[in-house]
């Protein structure tokens, strides 16, 4: 059989019609005669009985493909068929064909949606937070724009040789502490712990920087690049490292010196007794742990929880069956108690390897990937068949947890979880699978291959879809290059709806950086919708029954804005979830309509079209999650919905506002400074303990504006404009001193009288003669003073005569408070933190 291309495909099924993870897929009959539909749309007839992958297969759920196509070098791919499915025109990057390609599900409007978990080893950071943050992004679009029924799966990986490793050692490092050993014999163990790692990363940094045979294939020779960088960075912790250590042992006390030395003093304390770490429920509460961190952090950015939670801990049986059905189709093999994938075999047999990062039969896995896929504990490359064989299942050594299985005591590999919990939920197909780009290869290509291996089918995802990486200082986040910011330090500094808006002006399967700048954009964009939001409330309260309500040329060109503004967001979200696209339009309008409140009142739009503009602008910032709450505007985060509160509180605000501008008015008119003060009192302090943002009036208007904000948001641009107001004394304060300095070093230079200048220490060792007015008319060698050495030095002391007539004329104190002057100056400066 041919695929479009006319390349020669194999005769498997694009999928089996069921599959469980116990029992394994049923025998596939070749499917009769159908009609169906090409990815455009054309109705196609099929051929009857040659099982062939062209022809649709359907699945258990009545899934149907196309005629598989090939984009570039990817392989071929199978457009799921039209017939039966909800078609939004929604097209998405799928990693598959690195390509857009139209989204069409298996079955109406539901979506089958296996996202990778997080390892729960430590703390998440915000390079988890742009994986999962942004997916919940897509699926907020899909559910509450495009009318999708997401199923939502997320995978908890809780077992893994990082959770083992820093289970085991956070545990022998506390039976240490426990021990209470005398502070010289800690220093010993921290000395050799020190001395180790030091060993370790000088010989890994050597082995880095041998360089390769020439003629090696450019991934490797990228990535060998990429390793000696951040090895470099690590040696520069590693030196940071040794400077706490060697500071803590000067002070004696054994507990902070292993606090100094946690990471080299774990790494050793587990080389010599990490094989006696045997109780199992050590590595399970570790897990445990920070998987509720995981879900606590979730929670505060705002993300949707998943419609399903699988563990790994909980489908061992299920994965040891999983792997037993793909040694019987003679795909994988056993190997020192371990089980490998056959990659060799898996090819004659049809399937294609790799999918995601195509590579060609004879290209092997690099060192650094295998390190990647495979694991710190893994068995080594001595054990496959091939390099690019990957684990199914690992056998534990003593210090690492362990399952039955046919092949002796063990785990499962890192990625034959998701094969096992995607297959559990979704069987032998699913709509979309997502992760981080990092996870392309080794991760999913091998999720593909194991899974296509044990149902017998050429397709169990539809389209992968892959966030791009957080990078931060030209690295990407990593707990390894300890370069990270975790989620709950970035939440103390900045609100989750920042972090949000962040994500969504960024294309979110592209590389970004996070930065000082790209939070600090995220925050004006909040700014200016909470100024957009603040005017419009002010333009509702104000009774627009007031005066005229017919329809207004301004009115006419505002609604046809609006409505231009839904059909190009639309179009947008349409495109790949394009929300910087849909965030550019939104800002727009949010613009627009600052100018039309700004125009003269008789251009002005009325209050119902001004509405609609902030209602289509807050529905879609509804859908994006930046806005869940309200009818119009951003919530607050006291209040539960249906502006109940604002409603109550604007009688009051208006009176004390109305009070203040009166009292503010009658302190500029007759100069009262503590008056003004007052003023600005209550507005930066106890109106903003309630939450209520007041604008002083600017342009010659006679009255502020407020609004409704959270009181923690006032509270931060207060400390940052004390800041910013800080900042500017201490420059005005680092200027002065020096001046001040100056001005002192002339006024003592001036004390000296004109006819002894020249004897001054100033002039040391320049002149050997003077004259009887002070002249010098030799140099330091006797020789005579040039002309211009004479016309230089006459210049000087005439300036100096003036300079000290001026000094005399000056009060006596004058040096002396200069001098009290500038010590004043620094300590105002050494106040402020200068």
């Amino acid at each position: 059989a041919r695929g479009a291309s006319g390349k020669a495909t194999s005769g498997l099924p694009v999928c089996s019609r069921t599959g469980s993870a116990s029992g394994g897929p049923p025998a596939h009959e070749p499917p009769g005669p159908m009609s169906t539909l090409s990815p455009d749309g054309i109705s196609t007839e099929l051929g009857a009985g040659t099982g062939a992958p062209e022809l649709c297969q359907p699945v258990g759920d009545g899934c149907r493909f196309c005629p598989p196509v090939r984009r570039g070098d990817q392989p071929a791919w199978h457009p799921p068929a039209q017939e039966g499915a909800f078609v939004s025109g929604l097209r998405v990057n799928n990693s598959l064909t690195r390509t857009k390609e139209l989204f069409v599900p298996a079955s109406g409007r539901r979506v089958r949606w296996y996202t990778c978990g997080p390892t729960v080893y430590d703390v998440a950071h915000m390079g988890h937070a742009r994986c999962y943050l942004t997916f919940d992004i897509l699926r907020r679009i899909m559910e509450e724009y495009f009318g999708y029924d997401v199923e939502y799966q997320l995978n908890i990986t809780d077992i893994d040789d990082k959770i083992i490793l820093r289970a085991r050692r956070n545990k022998l490092l506390a039976d240490y502490r426990a021990a209470c050993k005398p502070f010289a014999d800690v220093a010993a163990d921290v000395d050799a712990a020190a001395a180790a790692m030091g060993r370790k990363m000088a010989e890994k940094l050597a082995k880095l920087e041998v360089p390769l045979p020439s003629g090696m294939p450019s991934i490797e020779v990228d990535e060998r690049a990429d390793m000696l960088e951040v090895h470099k960075l690590k040696l520069e912790q590693w030196v940071e490292t040794k400077a706490r250590i060697d500071a803590a042992r000067l002070g004696a006390d054994a507990s902070a010196l292993v606090d100094a030395a946690v990471e080299p003093l774990a790494e050793q304390l587990d080389a010599m007794l990490g094989h006696t770490v045997t109780d199992q429920s050590v590595f399970e509460a570790h897990a445990r742990a920070y998987e509720a961190e995981f879900f606590d952090d979730m929670a505060s950015l705002g993300c949707r929880p998943p419609t399903i939670l699988t563990r790994v801990t909980e489908y061992v049986p299920q994965i040891v069956d999983f792997i037993a059905t793909i040694i019987g189709r003679g795909l994988a093999y056993e190997s020192n108690g371990s089980v490998y994938m056959d990659i060799g075999a898996m090819r004659l047999a049809g399937h294609d390897y790799r999918k995601l990062m195509p590579a060609g039969a004879d290209t092997e896995m690099t060192e650094a990937q295998m390190s990647e896929g495979e694991g710190a504990l893994c068995g080594g490359a001595s054990e496959k068949h091939s390099r690019n064989d990957f684990a199914l299942w690992k056998s534990s050594k003593p210090g690492e947890p362990s399952w039955p299985s046919p092949w002796g005591g063990g785990r499962p590999g890192w990625h034959i979880e998701c094969s096992v919990m995607g297959t559990a939920t979704f069987g032998s197909n699913m709509d979309i699978h997502a992760g981080g780009s990092d996870l392309k290869f080794p991760h999913h290509d091998n999720e593909l291959a194991q899974s296509e291996a044990y149902h017998g089918c050429q397709q169990w995802v539809n389209y992968f879809l892959h966030a791009g990486h957080l990078h931060i200082k030209g690295l990407k986040m990593s707990k390894s290059l300890k370069n990270f910011v975790t989620i709950q330090q970035a939440l103390e500094l900045h609100s989750a709806r920042q972090i949000r808006l962040m994500f969504l002006v960024q294309p979110w399967d592209r590389q970004m950086h996070y930065s000082d700048q790209t939070i600090g954009e995220a925050r004006a964009i909040e700014r200016r919708l909470r100024d957009f939001f603040g005017a419009v409330k002010a333009l509702r309260r104000d009774g627009f029954l007031a005066g005229p309500t017919a329809p207004t040329p301004a009115d006419a060109q505002l609604s046809a804005k609006v409505s231009a503004f839904r059909q190009r967001t639309h179009e947008m979200l349409l495109d790949n979830f394009n929300t910087l696209g849909v965030m550019n339009e939104l800002l727009a309008l949010v613009a627009e309509v600052g100018e039309c409140l700004r125009a003269p009142a008789s251009a002005q739009p009325g209050a119902l079209v001004v509405s609609d503009a902030a209602v289509a602008v807050t529905r879609m910032l509804r859908v994006l999650g930046v806005a869940e709450q309200e009818e119009l505007g951003l919530p607050l985060a006291d209040e539960a919905g249906g502006g109940g509160r604002e409603a109550q509180v604007t009688p009051f605000a208006d009176a004390l506002v109305k009070l203040r501008d009166e009292l503010r008015a009658h302190a500029k008119r007759v100069k009262d400074t503590e008056l003004l003060r007052l003023c600005d009192s209550v507005r930066d302090l106890q109106l903003v303990e309630l939450g209520v943002r007041v604008e002083d009036p600017v342009g010659g208007a006679t009255d502020s504006a407020w609004r409704l904000d959270e009181p923690e948001v006032l509270k931060n641009e207060l400390v940052e404009r004390q800041e910013r107001q800080r900042d500017k004394e201490r420059q005005s304060l680092a200027n002065n001193i020096p001046t001040k300095k100056k001005e002192l070093e002339k006024a003592k230079l001036a004390q000296v009288p004109p006819a002894d200048l020249f004897h001054s220490e100033r002039h040391a060792g320049k002149f050997s003669a003077f004259s009887d007015a002070g002249l010098p008319t030799l140099d330091a060698e006797g020789k005579e003073l040039s002309k211009s050495a004479i016309k230089a030095v006459e210049k000087e002391l005439k300036q100096h005569d003036a300079a000290h007539t001026a000094l005399k004329a000056k009060p006596p104190t004058y040096i002396a408070s200069l001098e009290q002057t500038i010590v004043e100056l620094e300590a105002q400066l050494a106040a402020l933190g200068g």
